[in-house]
């Protein structure tokens, strides 16, 4: 897993892009992250999947866990570019309810 992060301040927003795997082994990695940037500054964060191959259960619950932590200032997390077979698993559990998610790579 790669993950490339970048804070705008004219959008007062994060850019992250995430490339790789996120499955069980590397999900802390990602949680720490996420919360380093939460921590750093409060803005929305834009996540970029394009290049993200593969999700298991872990990293989304990591995801869960970061959007709870953003919407505690009333930010948001935007998804975009997911490849149609992650999509497909974010609607299968409704997280396609729960995330903003913006075009399909």
């Amino acid at each position: 897993m790669d993950i490339h992060k970048v804070w705008n301040e004219q959008t007062n927003s994060w850019s992250v892009v995430l490339a790789g795997e996120i499955d069980i082994y590397n999900a802390p990695e990602l949680k720490s992250s996420l919360l380093q940037l939460v921590e750093a500054n409060k803005g929305n964060i834009n996540i970029d999947c394009a290049d993200l191959k593969y999700i298991d259960s872990t990293g989304l619950g990591v995801l869960i866990s970061a959007l709870r932590n953003v919407k505690e200032y009333n930010g948001d997390i935007i998804i975009r570019n997911l490849q149609p077979y992650i999509y497909k698993i974010f609607s299968i559990t409704g997280l396609d309810k729960v995330f903003t998610i913006e075009g399909q790579g």
